[in-house]
């Protein structure tokens, strides 16, 4: 059964399980995905909830939802250390661009999932580093969250000129559904010329599509509260670690979200088999930088390496944010990484895979 917690959606499989397993509107939403898009009949959800709880507004002055009557509106729930969401950003942003003349308003509602997310300046640079001209609704007391019953990152809400829901879209994947979807809706509000071309989309970077076939890795959390196969004791010790296991050795504080690390050159071993590897982390301290060094099956990482380290696995994390610091080309395969902080200082939260 699906956890209806706050979580993030892993792609189409899990879309579609999702449709199938909330039943009743639910399972309209997994018949509408279904069909050809331009065949289908777009089901009513319910009115466009109120964004008068926004903390702050980046991009624009504060939106409402009566103010957007008359607008089709796309509204997109992200955090900005979100793999998932990073992918999907592509997209949204090609889609606001395209559309932005024709009576499209993207409205990014940006709730925090680890508490440094709260801070106006980082998602500020953030927004600014990956090139989002929307508005941002920052979200910090997930009241717009909580209004929409939302329960997902990255989630899609389709919203008609009449200020009605009428399509959703859970995770990654299902582009070419969304993206007919928005052109159907402009159409029904009177707005002429809408081909029927759909963006092309290529994404670099971390925004790359996932490499699913060969992703065996699920996100995982390192603080006390919600991480997976941590394996104490081992002293990162790579014969000792099975497939998604990982350990530490150092002087290391592990708290609720997070750990961190108190003193230099301690490390965390992962055994993981994906693509691509990143992890969400930064200095605790404002204005710092922590150095480190990346290494794959006990090798500098060479062609291995993220787009966040060199090919001799050497990089700094100077903000907190999520950083690549794998990309392996094939085969793929069961891999053993290890990363040593050269500086005390670090909070690292979180590794996700792609």
């Amino acid at each position: 059964m699906l956890n209806h917690d706050r979580r993030h959606f892993l792609g189409t499989a899990a879309t579609a399980i999702a449709a199938t397993q909330l039943g009743g509107l639910g399972s309209v939403k997994a018949w509408v995905r279904q069909m050809t898009p331009a065949a289908v009949q777009l089901p009513v959800a319910g009115d466009l909830p109120s964004l008068a709880s926004a903390t702050e507004w980046l991009n624009s002055p504060p939106l409402t939802a009566a103010g957007l009557r008359g607008k089709v509106v796309l509204i997109d729930f992200c955090t900005y250390t979100c793999i998932n969401w990073l992918r999907t950003l592509p997209y949204v942003r090609a889609w606001a661009a395209k559309c932005k003349d024709q009576g499209l308003v993207v409205v990014g509602v940006h709730t925090p999932e680890f508490a440094f997310e709260k801070n106006v300046e980082n998602v500020r640079r953030a927004v600014k580093d990956m090139k989002v001209a929307y508005p941002i609704a920052m979200d910090n007391e997930y009241a717009i969250w909580r209004g929409f019953n939302n329960e997902y990152w990255p989630a899609l809400y389709f919203v008609d000129g009449h200020g009605k829901i009428r399509h959703d879209q859970f995770g990654e994947g299902d582009y070419e559904q969304s993206e007919r979807t928005i052109q159907q809706m402009l159409t029904e509000a009177g707005i002429g010329g809408i081909g029927r071309d759909l963006v092309s989309v290529n994404g670099r970077g971390i925004e790359a599509a996932a490499d699913w076939d060969n992703l065996k890795s699920p996100e995982n959390y390192l603080g006390s509260d919600r991480r997976e196969n941590f394996v104490r004791g081992v002293d990162a010790a790579p014969a000792r670690l099975r497939l998604n296991q990982w350990a530490l050795s150092g002087d290391w504080t592990e708290e609720k979200e997070v750990i961190v690390l108190n003193k230099a050159n301690g490390r965390i071993a992962y055994r993981f088999h994906a693509r691509d590897l990143h992890l969400v982390m930064g200095p605790v301290a404002p204005g710092t930088s922590v150095r480190f060094r990346v290494l794959i099956d006990g090798r500098a990482p060479g062609a291995a390496h993220g787009i966040d380290v060199d090919d001799q696995g050497h990089g700094t994390a100077s903000e907190q944010r999520l950083y690549q610091l794998i990309r392996q080309p094939k085969p793929i395969a069961d891999r053993q990484f290890e990363i040593e902080f050269l500086d005390a200082g670090v909070a690292a939260f979180a590794f996700t895979f792609g």
